[in-house]
């Protein structure tokens, strides 16, 4: 079986068709299934859509139980968490719902932790890290565009000759770079590339 666009989170089972691991759609499973807009709602109260997953977590004055309902506590009632919370013998902590989210210094309200910028992300050497809210995700470098070749995606230089998206004078040549492009006057003509006099 070949899937000629391929198959991005899933397999190929046959002529161009793809099998797409759980929490991801599409015809080449490149999209996020929004688990939380599903009929039956995988969540009692508040769900929140991960990538390839999602994470439930309950309203204050509730638990978060193993099958995804929220159980009345009075104790989770009385620490006030912004999530939710657990009882761990006989100790309450709050919940965040994301390993990319860390308790504040109030033990209650979760903070956001950017992976950029703590090294946690890991993002191939032709990659960025794009920091999000309890997350983030590896997006190619400037110049660089995500396309699907030999079976499986990569990042390849843009050739902003070919695409118009330099900015070289009317009297400049573009010559094409990785990841970047440059201006040259026409013979004739002095100047940056971008100004040609």
């Amino acid at each position: 079986a070949t899937c000629g666009p391929g198959c991005k989170y899933g397999e190929c089972t046959g002529p161009n068709k793809c099998k797409c691991f759980p929490g991801f759609t599409g015809k080449t499973c490149n999209q996020d299934v929004n688990e939380c807009g599903l009929k039956p709602r995988p969540c009692e109260h508040r769900c929140m859509n991960t990538h390839g997953s999602y994470k439930c977590y309950c309203l204050n004055g509730y638990m978060l139980m193993p099958d995804g309902t929220c159980a009345s506590s009075r104790t989770c009632a009385m620490v006030n968490c912004q999530y939710g919370c657990e009882e761990v013998k006989g100790q309450v902590q709050c919940l965040c719902p994301s390993g990319g989210l860390q308790l504040g210094p109030n033990g209650r309200t979760c903070i956001d932790i950017d992976e950029c910028s703590t090294g946690k992300a890991v993002c191939s050497y032709n990659r960025r890290c794009v920091n999000t809210f309890g997350s983030y995700y590896c997006k190619c470098q400037l110049g660089y565009e995500l396309k699907y070749a030999s079976g499986r995606y990569n990042c390849v230089d843009v050739n902003e000759c070919v695409t118009n998206t330099h900015r070289c004078n009317l009297h400049a040549e573009c010559l094409n770079t990785e990841g970047s492009f440059q201006c040259q006057c026409k013979q004739g003509y002095r100047g940056s590339g971008f100004d040609c006099a």
